[in-house]
């Protein structure tokens, strides 16, 4: 069986959470540092593909806010989008979580979680 990866920041308090719950309920799991190990650009193409370019640009949090104007006009597609997520990784909604049976979840939602165990 494939290997849970979460991906993310570890100072982020909802890959925290999500990090902590999965533990708790004793899931073995990958943790895929976007600080250290950077984003992966095939996986990031996969998840704007499925996911949806509006929604893995956290548009609520710092590192959008933090940007020019100019610089989040300039995000609006999937390969702007994929630019600005390989340059500033921080902007991507987390955690995004690649499930063992392949499939995807953006945040963290407890009940979500339980039903994709």
């Amino acid at each position: 069986m494939k290997t849970m990866i979460v991906y993310g920041i570890p100072n982020c308090d909802t890959v925290k959470r999500a990090r902590t719950w999965l533990t708790e309920h004793g899931q073995a799991f990958e943790f895929h540092d976007f600080k250290k190990a950077g984003v992966p650009a095939e996986q990031a193409q996969r998840w704007l593909a499925e996911l949806g370019w509006e929604a893995v640009i956290n548009r609520a949090g710092t590192t959008w806010r933090k940007l020019d104007e100019a610089d989040k006009a300039g995000v609006v597609d999937a390969a702007s989008a994929l630019a600005l997520m390989l340059a500033q990784p921080s902007v991507i909604k987390r955690p995004i979580v690649e499930w063992p049976d392949g499939r995807l979840s953006l945040s963290f939602k407890p009940e979500l979680f339980a039903q994709y165990l």
